[in-house]
């Protein structure tokens, strides 16, 4: 378990939307660029972490309830895609670590995989 906080010091991130949870608990972790596998989840409480920077994401965040999505690769969020996760009260993260040493640091704080 680790606050997201801590994610955000850890990979020199930035919270885009979100900033009233920094001191939330996030469990699990799941990284994917595929949403269809997002969607066969079932998992409360987890970051999804991803480097496909569209609504898509946000959407499928929504359908899955997943309240944290981090961004890797200096990927960026859009307005639309800010203003539909701060709606659906989604936390939205950005850092410029690929995918794989963002993995690795979440892994090495304490953060599950969901399998």
């Amino acid at each position: 378990m680790v606050k997201v906080a801590d994610v955000v010091d850890k990979l020199n991130a930035q919270v885009i939307c979100g900033k009233d949870d920094l001191n939330q608990d996030i469990h699990f972790g799941f990284a994917s660029d595929l949403m269809s596998d997002v969607l066969t989840l079932d998992t409360d409480n987890m970051l999804l972490i991803t480097g496909m920077n569209n609504l898509q994401t946000i959407r499928t965040s929504e359908m899955s309830d997943i309240s944290y999505i981090l961004f890797v690769r200096d990927k960026k969020v859009s307005q639309e895609m800010k203003d539909l996760a701060c709606e659906n009260n989604i936390t939205l993260i950005e850092c410029s670590y690929s995918m794989f040493k963002t993995c690795s640091v979440l892994c090495e704080m304490g953060l599950e995989p969901v399998y």
